[in-house]
């Protein structure tokens, strides 16, 4: 058994409550933690922005990439388009598809999570037929038999569980019906469309297993069940299905929008919600050192108030090591309450092994985005 050391003190001038009546004197807050957001943490106070560098050498630093330019996301297989970020017990890859797959697909590796960033489509897999539509997130289960018919061009982020699965968090205090309640997990249907697609003609199947792909042919559709019954099953929820924790006193840590969790990593969803309204409440994401997580942003729609010059279909990742938080102009419109709601949707991968980057993805860097925090210098009158 372990127990971590446990000594909550003061010293100095401090808030008694974190986010929320800083010091005059220093108004940027700094949370130092471990275990994500669930383990100890403390507090600093500081008189100056924890991002306010004026300089930043070596490889380890905030990096921005434009996924809507990785070109080798277009092919007719998921498992044909590039590792972009990456470790061994997570992968993330965009994929755009624009035709019918006509044969099916398998992942030995884990459970894929697919998150429909652009377009709509038919989705056939062993348990039965859904139509999907963007901001819906499809978990599949490993070696989960599927393919995808789309009606329009489909933009999909696809993240892997390898060797694992995808689980739904804990809720704790506020219970389990909660940010969504589980009647609003949707699975597929055994439906006139899924008997529509029976056929006796030959089927390949393409499983990937160590990153490997086989191909293996049945001389009909194996997608050919009648019914099932059980408690393991494709999901389907959509963003719009999401009522996000707030309060209008306390800006809650990202740990309070997570979706999924699986073993060595999460994934959290940010949706359109009020900013805090209290006077001495923080309004803005705060500075913070998440020691022991990568953190990963996908931008998926809205105005990402705590971000400069972000698009859609971009993506912020920050390794573990430095502190991040809002840029200077966000900080400061959080202080003035210029902005009384957000409606950003982004999707946040947390993982608590380091990420490695693919070369697709580093072609699309902007290496001008660890200069975005700096504070430009007070101009002579």
């Amino acid at each position: 058994m372990r127990k971590w050391v446990s000594f909550p003190l003061k010293e100095g001038d401090v808030s008694r409550q974190a986010h929320a009546d800083f010091p005059e004197q220093a108004i940027y807050e700094r949370e130092v933690g471990r275990s994500g957001f669930f383990g100890p943490a403390t507090h600093l106070h500081h008189t100056h922005a924890p991002t306010g560098w004026s300089d930043w050498q070596g490889p380890l630093r905030p990096r921005l990439f434009n996924f809507n330019n990785i070109g080798e996301a277009k092919a007719n297989s998921p498992w044909a388009v590039p590792d972009l970020l990456h470790n061994a017990h997570c992968k993330m890859r965009t994929w755009r598809l624009t035709a019918p797959m006509d044969y099916l697909v398998r992942n030995a590796d884990g459970d894929d999570l697919l998150f429909i960033h652009e377009g709509s489509a038919e989705l056939y897999c062993d348990y039965g037929h859904l139509t999907l539509r963007d901001g819906d997130y499809v978990v599949i289960p490993r070696s989960t038999m599927w393919r995808l018919v789309p009606n329009e061009p489909l933009f999909v982020l696809m993240i892997e569980a390898t060797n694992d699965s995808y689980q739904l968090p804990e809720k704790g205090l506020v219970g389990n019906h909660a940010i969504f309640d589980a009647a609003m997990l949707d699975t597929p249907k055994i439906n006139d469309a899924f008997k529509a697609q029976y056929s006796e003609n030959e089927t390949k199947v393409q499983i990937k297993r160590h990153n490997k792909v086989s191909t293996v042919t049945f001389p009909f559709n194996p997608l050919d069940a009648i019914g099932w019954h059980g408690d393991l099953s494709v999901v389907r929820i959509n963003w719009r299905d999401i009522r996000p924790l707030m309060s209008h006193r306390y800006h809650l840590p990202p740990s309070a929008h997570t979706t999924f969790v699986a073993q060595r990593f999460v994934v959290c969803t940010f949706v359109p919600r009020p900013i805090e309204s209290d006077p001495g409440a923080l309004k803005v994401p705060f500075y913070h050192n998440n020691d022991d997580y990568d953190e990963v942003l996908f931008y998926h729609a809205g105005d990402f108030f705590s971000r400069d010059n972000i698009e859609r279909g971009m993506v912020t990742f920050h390794p573990a090591g430095f502190t991040h938080g809002p840029h200077p102009k966000a900080f400061q419109s959080g202080r003035e309450y210029r902005k009384k709601f957000t409606d950003e949707v982004a999707v946040m991968v947390d993982t608590r092994d380091s990420l490695e980057v693919g070369a697709a993805a580093e072609t699309t860097e902007n290496p001008d985005y660890v200069n975005s925090w700096k504070i430009k210098p007070a101009t002579a009158v």
